[in-house]
Protein backbone atom coordinates (compact mmCIF):
# COMPACT_ATOMS: atom_id res chain seq x y z
CA UNK A 1 0.00 0.00 0.00
CA UNK A 2 1.28 3.47 -0.77
CA UNK A 3 2.21 5.78 2.07
CA UNK A 4 -0.43 8.28 3.17
CA UNK A 5 -0.28 11.51 5.11
CA UNK A 6 -2.35 9.98 7.88
CA UNK A 7 -0.29 10.97 10.91
CA UNK A 8 -1.22 11.86 14.48
CA UNK A 9 -1.18 15.55 13.54
CA UNK A 10 -4.06 15.33 11.08
CA UNK A 11 -6.27 12.69 12.68
CA UNK A 12 -9.94 13.63 12.94
CA UNK A 13 -10.38 14.01 16.68
CA UNK A 14 -13.74 15.73 16.41
CA UNK A 15 -15.50 12.94 14.51
CA UNK A 16 -19.27 13.38 14.43
CA UNK A 17 -21.08 11.92 17.40
CA UNK A 18 -18.02 11.27 19.53
CA UNK A 19 -18.37 11.59 23.29
CA UNK A 20 -14.92 10.23 24.03
CA UNK A 21 -12.66 13.09 23.02
CA UNK A 22 -9.28 13.37 24.70
CA UNK A 23 -7.43 10.90 26.84
CA UNK A 24 -10.48 8.69 27.62
CA UNK A 25 -11.21 7.69 24.03
CA UNK A 26 -9.18 4.48 24.12
CA UNK A 27 -11.09 3.10 27.12
CA UNK A 28 -14.23 2.16 25.20
CA UNK A 29 -12.26 0.34 22.52
CA UNK A 30 -10.26 -1.46 25.22
CA UNK A 31 -13.55 -2.52 26.84
CA UNK A 32 -14.75 -3.89 23.51
CA UNK A 33 -11.53 -5.88 23.07
CA UNK A 34 -11.94 -7.10 26.67
CA UNK A 35 -15.49 -8.35 26.04
CA UNK A 36 -14.63 -10.02 22.72
CA UNK A 37 -11.65 -11.75 24.38
CA UNK A 38 -13.99 -12.79 27.22
CA UNK A 39 -16.21 -14.56 24.70
CA UNK A 40 -13.26 -16.22 23.02
CA UNK A 41 -11.66 -17.73 26.11
CA UNK A 42 -14.74 -18.66 28.14
CA UNK A 43 -14.69 -21.83 26.07
CA UNK A 44 -11.45 -23.06 27.72
CA UNK A 45 -13.07 -24.46 30.90
CA UNK A 46 -16.22 -25.30 28.94
CA UNK A 47 -14.24 -27.91 27.00
CA UNK A 48 -14.03 -29.90 30.24
CA UNK A 49 -17.80 -29.50 30.61
CA UNK A 50 -18.47 -30.81 27.08
CA UNK A 51 -16.17 -33.79 27.61
CA UNK A 52 -18.08 -34.63 30.77
CA UNK A 53 -21.42 -34.42 28.97
CA UNK A 54 -20.35 -37.16 26.52
CA UNK A 55 -22.49 -35.66 23.75
CA UNK A 56 -19.57 -34.88 21.46
CA UNK A 57 -16.63 -37.15 20.76
CA UNK A 58 -13.31 -36.17 22.39
CA UNK A 59 -11.89 -35.64 18.91
CA UNK A 60 -14.63 -33.15 18.05
CA UNK A 61 -14.20 -31.24 21.32
CA UNK A 62 -10.47 -30.92 20.62
CA UNK A 63 -11.23 -29.96 17.02
CA UNK A 64 -13.27 -27.00 18.26
CA UNK A 65 -9.94 -25.45 19.26
CA UNK A 66 -8.75 -25.77 15.67
CA UNK A 67 -12.00 -24.27 14.33
CA UNK A 68 -11.56 -21.37 16.74
CA UNK A 69 -7.96 -20.86 15.60
CA UNK A 70 -9.04 -20.88 11.95
CA UNK A 71 -11.61 -18.20 12.73
CA UNK A 72 -8.96 -16.13 14.48
CA UNK A 73 -6.56 -16.46 11.54
CA UNK A 74 -9.22 -15.33 9.07
CA UNK A 75 -10.14 -12.40 11.30
CA UNK A 76 -6.51 -11.39 11.72
CA UNK A 77 -5.52 -11.57 8.07
CA UNK A 78 -8.65 -9.87 6.76
CA UNK A 79 -9.43 -7.27 9.43
CA UNK A 80 -5.88 -5.96 9.83
CA UNK A 81 -5.31 -4.86 6.22
CA UNK A 82 -8.93 -3.72 5.86
CA UNK A 83 -8.53 -1.45 8.87
CA UNK A 84 -5.41 0.06 7.29
CA UNK A 85 -7.38 0.78 4.13
CA UNK A 86 -10.84 1.78 5.39
CA UNK A 87 -10.23 2.80 8.99
CA UNK A 88 -10.24 1.15 12.41
CA UNK A 89 -13.78 2.07 13.39
CA UNK A 90 -15.65 0.52 10.47
CA UNK A 91 -13.78 -2.79 10.88
CA UNK A 92 -13.90 -2.96 14.69
CA UNK A 93 -17.59 -2.06 15.12
CA UNK A 94 -18.86 -5.44 13.84
CA UNK A 95 -16.52 -7.44 16.12
CA UNK A 96 -18.76 -7.44 19.24
CA UNK A 97 -21.76 -8.25 17.02
CA UNK A 98 -19.98 -11.26 15.52
CA UNK A 99 -18.90 -12.33 19.03
CA UNK A 100 -22.48 -11.99 20.27
CA UNK A 101 -23.82 -14.19 17.46
CA UNK A 102 -21.07 -16.71 18.17
CA UNK A 103 -22.05 -16.96 21.84
CA UNK A 104 -25.74 -17.40 20.96
CA UNK A 105 -24.93 -20.24 18.58
CA UNK A 106 -22.63 -21.98 21.08
CA UNK A 107 -25.36 -21.76 23.73
CA UNK A 108 -27.87 -23.21 21.27
CA UNK A 109 -25.46 -25.89 20.09
CA UNK A 110 -24.89 -27.84 23.30
CA UNK A 111 -26.02 -30.99 21.49
CA UNK A 112 -25.46 -29.96 17.85
CA UNK A 113 -22.07 -30.24 16.19
CA UNK A 114 -22.82 -27.92 13.21
CA UNK A 115 -24.24 -25.14 15.40
CA UNK A 116 -21.49 -25.17 18.03
CA UNK A 117 -18.88 -25.42 15.28
CA UNK A 118 -20.27 -22.31 13.57
CA UNK A 119 -20.46 -20.42 16.85
CA UNK A 120 -16.90 -21.28 17.74
CA UNK A 121 -15.66 -20.14 14.32
CA UNK A 122 -17.48 -16.82 14.75
CA UNK A 123 -15.96 -16.34 18.22
CA UNK A 124 -12.52 -16.76 16.67
CA UNK A 125 -13.34 -14.43 13.79
CA UNK A 126 -14.48 -11.71 16.21
CA UNK A 127 -11.33 -12.06 18.28
CA UNK A 128 -9.13 -11.74 15.20
CA UNK A 129 -10.97 -8.55 14.26
CA UNK A 130 -10.57 -7.14 17.76
CA UNK A 131 -6.89 -8.02 18.05
CA UNK A 132 -5.95 -6.23 14.83
CA UNK A 133 -8.46 -3.45 14.16
CA UNK A 134 -9.15 -2.92 17.86
CA UNK A 135 -5.50 -3.08 18.84
CA UNK A 136 -4.52 -0.63 16.10
CA UNK A 137 -7.36 1.69 17.12
CA UNK A 138 -6.17 1.64 20.74
CA UNK A 139 -2.61 2.34 19.57
CA UNK A 140 -3.72 5.41 17.60
CA UNK A 141 -6.04 6.62 20.37
CA UNK A 142 -2.98 6.43 22.63
CA UNK A 143 -1.05 8.90 20.46
CA UNK A 144 -0.48 12.53 21.59
CA UNK A 145 -3.26 13.75 19.29
CA UNK A 146 -5.82 11.92 21.44
CA UNK A 147 -4.02 11.32 24.73
CA UNK A 148 -1.26 13.81 25.62
CA UNK A 149 -0.42 11.76 28.73
CA UNK A 150 0.31 8.53 26.82
CA UNK A 151 3.81 7.05 26.63
CA UNK A 152 5.26 5.55 23.42
CA UNK A 153 4.39 2.02 24.54
CA UNK A 154 0.97 2.89 26.01
CA UNK A 155 -0.89 1.57 22.97
CA UNK A 156 0.72 -1.87 23.17
CA UNK A 157 0.27 -1.97 26.94
CA UNK A 158 -3.42 -1.04 26.83
CA UNK A 159 -4.19 -3.44 24.00
CA UNK A 160 -2.37 -6.35 25.65
CA UNK A 161 -3.99 -5.73 29.03
CA UNK A 162 -7.50 -5.49 27.54
CA UNK A 163 -7.09 -8.80 25.76
CA UNK A 164 -5.43 -10.55 28.70
CA UNK A 165 -8.04 -9.28 31.16
CA UNK A 166 -10.86 -10.52 28.94
CA UNK A 167 -9.24 -13.92 28.56
CA UNK A 168 -8.88 -14.24 32.34
CA UNK A 169 -12.31 -13.04 33.47
CA UNK A 170 -14.17 -14.89 30.72
CA UNK A 171 -12.58 -18.22 31.59
CA UNK A 172 -13.05 -17.77 35.34
CA UNK A 173 -16.73 -16.76 35.18
CA UNK A 174 -17.59 -19.47 32.66
CA UNK A 175 -15.81 -22.16 34.65
CA UNK A 176 -17.46 -21.27 37.94
CA UNK A 177 -20.92 -21.11 36.36
CA UNK A 178 -20.40 -24.38 34.49
CA UNK A 179 -19.25 -26.13 37.68
CA UNK A 180 -21.88 -24.86 40.10
CA UNK A 181 -24.41 -22.65 38.27
CA UNK A 182 -27.78 -23.40 36.65
CA UNK A 183 -28.10 -24.21 32.92
CA UNK A 184 -24.30 -24.48 32.62
CA UNK A 185 -24.38 -24.98 28.86
CA UNK A 186 -26.11 -21.64 28.28
CA UNK A 187 -25.68 -19.20 31.19
CA UNK A 188 -21.99 -18.28 30.60
CA UNK A 189 -22.73 -17.39 26.99
CA UNK A 190 -25.88 -15.43 27.79
CA UNK A 191 -23.93 -13.21 30.18
CA UNK A 192 -21.46 -12.53 27.38
CA UNK A 193 -24.32 -11.66 25.01
CA UNK A 194 -25.63 -9.00 27.40
CA UNK A 195 -22.17 -7.48 27.88
CA UNK A 196 -21.62 -7.43 24.12
CA UNK A 197 -24.80 -5.43 23.56
CA UNK A 198 -23.61 -2.78 26.02
CA UNK A 199 -20.22 -2.69 24.30
CA UNK A 200 -21.73 -2.23 20.84
CA UNK A 201 -23.61 0.86 21.98
CA UNK A 202 -20.55 2.38 23.65
CA UNK A 203 -18.20 1.65 20.77
CA UNK A 204 -20.30 3.72 18.38
CA UNK A 205 -19.33 6.88 20.29
CA UNK A 206 -15.57 6.53 19.69
CA UNK A 207 -13.95 8.60 16.88
CA UNK A 208 -12.12 7.23 13.88
CA UNK A 209 -8.36 7.68 14.01
CA UNK A 210 -7.48 6.78 10.44
CA UNK A 211 -8.98 8.59 7.46
CA UNK A 212 -7.44 6.37 4.78
CA UNK A 213 -10.79 5.77 3.08
CA UNK A 214 -11.00 9.50 2.33
CA UNK A 215 -7.38 9.67 1.17
CA UNK A 216 -8.07 7.25 -1.71
CA UNK A 217 -5.26 4.88 -0.82
CA UNK A 218 -4.16 2.90 -3.88
CA UNK A 219 -3.26 -0.75 -4.20
CA UNK A 220 -5.02 -4.10 -3.84
CA UNK A 221 -6.04 -5.97 -0.72
CA UNK A 222 -3.20 -8.44 -1.34
CA UNK A 223 -0.73 -5.55 -1.41
CA UNK A 224 -2.15 -4.40 1.92
CA UNK A 225 -1.55 -7.86 3.37
CA UNK A 226 2.05 -7.92 2.10
CA UNK A 227 3.33 -5.58 4.80
CA UNK A 228 6.83 -4.33 3.89
CA UNK A 229 7.89 -4.32 7.55
CA UNK A 230 7.28 -8.07 7.70
CA UNK A 231 10.61 -8.34 5.87
CA UNK A 232 12.41 -6.09 8.36
CA UNK A 233 15.38 -7.96 9.90
CA UNK A 234 14.28 -7.10 13.43
CA UNK A 235 10.82 -8.51 12.82
CA UNK A 236 12.30 -11.71 11.38
CA UNK A 237 15.09 -12.21 13.92
CA UNK A 238 13.68 -10.78 17.17
CA UNK A 239 9.88 -10.68 16.93
CA UNK A 240 9.05 -13.93 15.13
CA UNK A 241 11.24 -16.30 17.20
CA UNK A 242 9.43 -15.08 20.31
CA UNK A 243 5.91 -15.05 18.91
CA UNK A 244 4.86 -18.73 19.26
CA UNK A 245 5.72 -18.64 22.96
CA UNK A 246 2.98 -16.08 23.63
CA UNK A 247 0.15 -18.60 23.38
CA UNK A 248 2.51 -21.52 23.79
CA UNK A 249 2.80 -20.38 27.41
CA UNK A 250 -0.95 -20.30 27.91
CA UNK A 251 -1.44 -23.59 26.09
CA UNK A 252 0.94 -25.37 28.45
CA UNK A 253 -0.32 -23.55 31.56
CA UNK A 254 -4.07 -23.97 31.20
CA UNK A 255 -4.61 -26.66 28.58
CA UNK A 256 -1.89 -29.27 29.11
CA UNK A 257 -1.43 -28.98 32.89
CA UNK A 258 -5.14 -29.25 33.86
CA UNK A 259 -5.59 -32.17 31.46
CA UNK A 260 -2.72 -34.05 33.11
CA UNK A 261 -3.96 -33.58 36.69
CA UNK A 262 -7.77 -33.47 36.35
CA UNK A 263 -8.29 -37.20 37.00
CA UNK A 264 -6.52 -36.87 40.36
CA UNK A 265 -8.73 -34.07 41.75
CA UNK A 266 -12.42 -33.19 41.97
CA UNK A 267 -14.25 -30.27 40.30
CA UNK A 268 -12.21 -30.39 37.08
CA UNK A 269 -14.09 -27.52 35.41
CA UNK A 270 -13.45 -25.16 38.33
CA UNK A 271 -9.80 -26.25 38.55
CA UNK A 272 -9.29 -25.54 34.85
CA UNK A 273 -10.99 -22.15 35.20
CA UNK A 274 -8.92 -21.29 38.27
CA UNK A 275 -5.61 -22.25 36.66
CA UNK A 276 -6.55 -20.30 33.52
CA UNK A 277 -7.45 -17.20 35.52
CA UNK A 278 -4.32 -17.50 37.66
CA UNK A 279 -2.01 -17.63 34.64
CA UNK A 280 -3.71 -14.72 32.93
CA UNK A 281 -3.91 -12.67 36.13
CA UNK A 282 -0.13 -12.80 36.44
CA UNK A 283 0.17 -12.00 32.75
CA UNK A 284 -2.13 -9.02 33.20
CA UNK A 285 -0.21 -7.89 36.27
CA UNK A 286 3.22 -7.91 34.65
CA UNK A 287 1.84 -6.01 31.65
CA UNK A 288 1.14 -3.06 33.94
CA UNK A 289 4.85 -2.53 34.54
CA UNK A 290 6.57 -2.54 31.13
CA UNK A 291 9.29 -0.18 32.35
CA UNK A 292 10.68 -3.06 34.42
CA UNK A 293 11.71 -4.98 31.31
CA UNK A 294 11.16 -2.99 28.11
CA UNK A 295 14.25 -1.30 26.65
CA UNK A 296 14.20 0.81 23.48
CA UNK A 297 17.71 -0.10 22.41
CA UNK A 298 17.84 -3.83 23.09
CA UNK A 299 15.70 -6.96 23.33
CA UNK A 300 16.13 -7.13 27.11
CA UNK A 301 12.39 -7.60 27.66
CA UNK A 302 12.22 -10.45 25.18
CA UNK A 303 15.22 -12.07 26.86
CA UNK A 304 13.59 -11.76 30.29
CA UNK A 305 10.41 -13.26 28.90
CA UNK A 306 12.21 -16.27 27.44
CA UNK A 307 14.19 -16.91 30.62
CA UNK A 308 10.87 -17.05 32.48
CA UNK A 309 9.46 -19.35 29.79
CA UNK A 310 12.43 -21.71 30.22
CA UNK A 311 11.88 -21.85 33.98
CA UNK A 312 8.16 -22.43 33.50
CA UNK A 313 8.72 -25.24 31.01
CA UNK A 314 11.15 -26.95 33.37
CA UNK A 315 8.56 -26.82 36.15
CA UNK A 316 5.94 -28.09 33.68
CA UNK A 317 8.11 -31.09 32.80
CA UNK A 318 8.49 -31.88 36.52
CA UNK A 319 4.76 -31.46 37.11
CA UNK A 320 3.93 -33.79 34.23
CA UNK A 321 6.04 -36.44 35.97
CA UNK A 322 4.67 -35.92 39.49
CA UNK A 323 1.04 -34.99 38.58
CA UNK A 324 0.97 -32.28 41.23
CA UNK A 325 -1.71 -29.61 41.65
CA UNK A 326 0.84 -27.39 43.40
CA UNK A 327 3.16 -27.83 40.43
CA UNK A 328 0.37 -26.91 38.02
CA UNK A 329 -0.32 -23.73 39.99
CA UNK A 330 3.38 -22.80 39.92
CA UNK A 331 3.46 -23.42 36.16
CA UNK A 332 0.42 -21.15 35.77
CA UNK A 333 2.15 -18.33 37.65
CA UNK A 334 5.50 -18.61 35.86
CA UNK A 335 4.17 -19.15 32.34
CA UNK A 336 1.54 -16.49 32.97
CA UNK A 337 4.37 -14.04 33.55
CA UNK A 338 6.09 -15.36 30.43
CA UNK A 339 2.93 -14.87 28.40
CA UNK A 340 2.46 -11.30 29.64
CA UNK A 341 6.02 -10.23 28.85
CA UNK A 342 6.34 -11.97 25.48
CA UNK A 343 3.00 -10.59 24.26
CA UNK A 344 3.69 -7.01 25.30
CA UNK A 345 7.31 -6.82 24.11
CA UNK A 346 6.43 -8.40 20.77
CA UNK A 347 3.49 -6.06 20.22
CA UNK A 348 5.60 -3.04 21.18
CA UNK A 349 8.22 -4.03 18.60
CA UNK A 350 5.51 -4.39 15.95
CA UNK A 351 4.01 -0.98 16.69
CA UNK A 352 7.34 0.80 16.37
CA UNK A 353 8.30 -1.06 13.18
CA UNK A 354 5.00 -0.51 11.33
CA UNK A 355 4.12 2.66 9.43
CA UNK A 356 0.55 4.00 9.81
CA UNK A 357 -0.35 2.40 6.47
CA UNK A 358 0.59 -1.10 7.62
CA UNK A 359 -0.06 -1.11 11.37
CA UNK A 360 -3.10 -3.37 11.09
CA UNK A 361 -1.45 -5.66 8.55
CA UNK A 362 1.79 -6.16 10.49
CA UNK A 363 -0.15 -6.65 13.72
CA UNK A 364 -2.14 -9.37 11.97
CA UNK A 365 1.00 -11.16 10.79
CA UNK A 366 2.48 -10.99 14.29
CA UNK A 367 -0.63 -12.43 15.92
CA UNK A 368 -0.83 -15.25 13.36
CA UNK A 369 2.62 -16.37 14.48
CA UNK A 370 1.68 -16.06 18.15
CA UNK A 371 -1.17 -18.49 17.53
CA UNK A 372 1.27 -21.14 16.34
CA UNK A 373 1.70 -21.76 20.07
CA UNK A 374 -2.05 -22.32 20.34
CA UNK A 375 -1.52 -25.68 18.64
CA UNK A 376 1.07 -26.90 21.18
CA UNK A 377 -1.50 -28.87 23.24
CA UNK A 378 -2.92 -30.63 20.19
CA UNK A 379 0.54 -31.46 18.85
CA UNK A 380 1.67 -32.85 22.19
CA UNK A 381 -1.53 -34.88 22.54
CA UNK A 382 -0.80 -36.46 19.19
CA UNK A 383 2.86 -37.09 19.98
CA UNK A 384 2.00 -38.57 23.39
CA UNK A 385 1.47 -41.90 21.63
CA UNK A 386 5.24 -42.08 21.20
CA UNK A 387 6.74 -39.70 23.79
CA UNK A 388 5.98 -38.92 27.43
CA UNK A 389 4.87 -35.44 28.45
CA UNK A 390 7.98 -34.81 30.60
CA UNK A 391 10.18 -35.56 27.57
CA UNK A 392 8.13 -33.37 25.22
CA UNK A 393 7.99 -30.46 27.65
CA UNK A 394 11.74 -30.67 28.20
CA UNK A 395 12.15 -30.55 24.41
CA UNK A 396 10.26 -27.26 24.64
CA UNK A 397 12.93 -26.03 27.05
CA UNK A 398 15.60 -26.78 24.44
CA UNK A 399 13.67 -24.87 21.76
CA UNK A 400 13.23 -21.88 24.10
CA UNK A 401 16.98 -21.85 24.83
CA UNK A 402 17.71 -21.78 21.09
CA UNK A 403 15.21 -18.93 20.64
CA UNK A 404 16.89 -17.04 23.48
CA UNK A 405 20.32 -17.49 21.88
CA UNK A 406 19.08 -16.15 18.53
CA UNK A 407 17.38 -13.11 20.05
CA UNK A 408 20.45 -12.38 22.20
CA UNK A 409 22.67 -12.27 19.09
CA UNK A 410 20.42 -9.68 17.44
CA UNK A 411 19.28 -7.89 20.61
CA UNK A 412 20.82 -4.52 19.73
CA UNK A 413 20.70 -4.81 15.94
CA UNK A 414 18.30 -3.49 13.29
CA UNK A 415 16.54 -1.13 15.71
CA UNK A 416 14.41 1.53 13.95
CA UNK A 417 16.21 4.88 13.77
CA UNK A 418 13.49 6.84 15.61
CA UNK A 419 13.90 4.58 18.65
Amino acid sequence: MSQSSDTPTNLNINSRGSKYKGSRAWLMVALAVFIVAWGGNEFTPMMVFYRGEDVFSPVFVDALLAFYAVGIAIGLLVAGPLSDRYGRRVVMLPAPIVALIGSILIAMGETSEPIIFTGRMLSGLALGMAMTAGGSWIKELSSPAFDPTAKPNSGAKRSAMAMTGGFAVGALIAGLLAQWGPIPGQLPYMIHVVLSIVTIVGLMTVPETRQSAHLKVKGSFLSDLASPSAKHPRFLLVVLPLAPWVFGCTGVAYAIMPALIQNSYGNPIAITAGITALALAFGFGIQQFPDLYWRNHSAFGQQVGLVIVIIGMLVAAWTAKTVSLVGALIVAVVLGLGYGITLLTGLTEVQRLASPDELGGLTAIYYVFTYVGFFFPMILTRLSEWFSYPVMLFAGVVVAVLNLALITVFSRKFIPAES
